[in-house]
């Protein structure tokens, strides 16, 4: 990577910006998303287009990349667990609370801890011991029923946000795992499976008469899947340049300002609601989030 051009004193401004634009994009999308529910297209067929747009993008911008998926068996891990992401995710916050899903959905350095120690064999540090029960505790207090019961997910929005947690963990360990792989080929893998897999299920279940199929072309819903894939697609661009600028612990705390837009455009637009015990437990999950962006590297 090349150094930073002479005389840009405030070149890390840009990069953080880039990181927050992203943060905002993947925050405010919810309602993005049940716009287009309410225009008949299902979250799961919209992922399967917005991603469609990225992968043929790449594709042909780096028609190798396609060929390195295919005969790469750890990308396909990879296209598994991004594609579970985005469609558990997209999912869970059309149909739940958009602040429970989020706080839910990053428990992620839980499952990054329990990954890490497995798939790339991290030792368990004191330090990671805290941020997974830092965050077991933040999870419990978030679930825990008002009338009583067991703190476990009793509604599909939690147990998707609890899924997309894990399976994105499991996708940034695979991305460290496979970091001598190409940046084109690892990027389309995520995206393709973003179409692969919620184009499964979707389809699974339009079969079932759980969900409905593509609704006929309409301007309506053409042109908000036109305007999501331009945003993810500018997103990911933003996330790309920031990061390459900036060092990894603060590009993770940056990007946490995710849950900050999610909040505030849930609260603001009625997508969620946000209570003591709500509160107290997402203190607890993002103080776990913290601590693994900010922990020193090695």
């Amino acid at each position: 990577m090349t150094g930073r051009p002479h005389g840009a004193a405030h070149a890390p401004l840009w990069p953080a910006l880039a990181l927050t634009f992203n943060a905002a994009v993947w925050g405010t999308s919810w309602w993005a998303f049940r716009q287009l529910q309410g225009l008949g297209l299902h979250p799961l067929w919209a992922t399967v287009l917005i991603y469609s747009v990225a992968a043929l993008a790449i594709i042909v911008a780096r028609p190798s990349a396609l060929a390195l998926v295919l005969r790469t068996p750890a990308l396909w891990v990879l296209v598994l667990a991004s594609g579970t992401t985005n469609a558990a995710f997209n999912w869970a916050i059309v149909i739940g609370d958009v602040v429970r899903v989020v706080l839910l959905f990053y428990l992620m350095p839980l499952w990054t801890v329990l990954l890490a120690r497995v798939l790339l064999h991290e030792a368990l540090t004191r330090v990671a011991a805290a941020r997974v029960l830092l965050a077991l505790a933040g999870a419990a207090i978030v679930l825990w029923p008002a009338d009583g019961g067991w703190p476990l997910p009793h509604t599909l929005a939690d147990a998707l946000g609890i899924l997309g947690g894990f399976s994105f963990a499991l996708n940034n360990v695979m991305l460290r795992r496979e970091a001598a792989q190409p940046e084109a080929g690892r990027a389309l893998a995520m995206f393709a499976g973003g179409v692969v897999v919620a184009g499964t299920l979707a389809a699974v279940l339009a079969s079932r008469g759980a969900v409905a199929w593509i609704p006929a072309a309409a301007p309506g819903w053409m042109l908000w899947t036109l305007a999501l894939s331009v945003l993810f697609l500018l997103g990911n661009l933003a996330l790309q340049f920031g990061a390459a600028r900036l060092p990894a612990n603060v590009t993770a705390v940056v990007l946490l300002t995710e849950i900050v837009f999610a909040t505030g455009s849930a609260l603001a637009l009625g997508g969620g609601t946000l209570t003591p015990h709500v509160m107290l437990g997402g203190a607890l999950i993002l103080a776990a989030a913290a601590l693994a962006a900010l922990r020193r590297p090695g």
